[in-house]
């Protein structure tokens, strides 16, 4: 297995701002007080009910996560005295929880728009029902958290397949692309691509802002592919199902030549399929990272045509030494005379 080298990025906590840039528009999400304390950090990418720390049980309070105010705890709260409301949310705010959003687009009490603005504690809205939005807005956390890191190469979406292709500079990782794209096929990043891993299992590939849609190709310089090819020649992210490295043919260099043994390249502590092809004059790159593409697609929906071949080989041996075991021994000795 190969590994990666790149440098692995965790993330301990997300800035309240952070989090409302990235979910403003899946969210819906709307500050009515304490703007100041937008700089507050989650560092729990869970959210948190308060049902119980409203009566007055902090046993196990999750004041690291973001505190989401649904009907019944919103019913809860305007039932009890001013006070009362008053003591819970200071106690609440004494915890530093990050912010509080309210489902359902339900309005603030007094009491809580008082208390955000004194304390300078974040208090958001949203129209979404509190079930909707807590399954949108775990995914945005899921990914704000997720541990990261940058590979150099280029991403496609080949087939369906994502595909990283990876190789040293000037060894034809663009021009590889270029031909794909001319395929009909997607870019998601050139040079720099950015990787999280979200749900600890999937490997997301995008590229940054500054770069998106742009490629270098040696002697042309920078090109612009959504505005040469059209929009559809790109795309903002892709899962990565397969790492194709090109590596400069040597005289003496092992080949797989069967593709039984199946490798793995190493990302984020996830094992993805890993095909080396040697690059020399001429061989069709493009071809050979196409059909590459397509023979994963195809273990990915349960057929290996190496191991379906090697079953075919060894079926095929089996019934000659059985014809031979059953030759009658006479007939043998003539052939042997003969």
């Amino acid at each position: 297995m190969t590994s990666s080298d790149s440098p692995i990025k965790t993330v301990s906590g997300c800035p309240v701002n952070e989090f409302l840039k990235t979910g403003q528009e899946s969210l819906k999400l709307k500050v009515v007080a304490g703007t100041p304390g937008l700089r507050a950090v989650i560092r729990d990418k869970t959210l948190n009910r308060p049902a119980l720390a409203l009566t007055g049980y902090w046993k196990y309070f999750g004041n690291k996560r973001i505190q989401l105010f649904g009907a019944g705890e919103m019913a809860y709260l305007r039932d009890l005295k001013k006070e009362n409301q008053m003591t819970v949310l200071k106690e609440m705010a004494r915890r530093k929880v990050p912010c509080i959003i309210i489902s359902r687009n339900l309005a603030p009490t007094r009491t809580m728009y008082k208390l955000a603005e004194e304390k300078k504690l974040p208090l958001i809205r949203t129209c979404m029902n509190t079930r909707d939005f807590a399954a949108t807005a775990t995914l945005v956390l899921e990914e704000l958290f997720a541990p990261s890191t940058v590979e150099h190469g280029t991403m496609m979406d080949i087939k369906g397949i994502g595909t990283l292709i990876k190789g040293s500079s000037g060894i034809g990782k663009s021009e590889c692309a270029l031909h794909l794209i001319d395929q009909g096929y997607s870019l998601i990043a050139d040079d720099a691509v950015h990787i999280k891993l979200l749900n600890e299992r999937e490997l997301m590939a995008t590229s940054n802002e500054l770069n998106r849609n742009y490629m270098e190709c040696r002697g042309m310089g920078i090109i612009n592919i959504a505005d040469l090819f059209g929009i559809g020649a790109t795309q903002l992210k892709k899962p990565i199902q397969l790492v194709i490295t090109l590596k400069e043919w040597a005289p003496g260099m092992v080949e797989d030549r069967t593709g039984l043994e199946e490798n793995f390249y190493e990302l984020l502590g996830q094992a993805i399929p890993h095909i080396i092809i040697p690059v020399r004059p001429g061989r069709n790159i493009a071809q050979l990272v196409e059909v590459a593409a397509m023979v994963q697609a195809l273990k990915i929906a349960g057929y290996n045509p190496a191991q379906k071949f090697n079953e075919r080989l060894i079926s095929h041996l089996a019934k000659e030494k059985k014809a031979v075991q059953h030759t009658p021994s006479k007939f043998l000795a003539k052939e042997f005379d003969c």
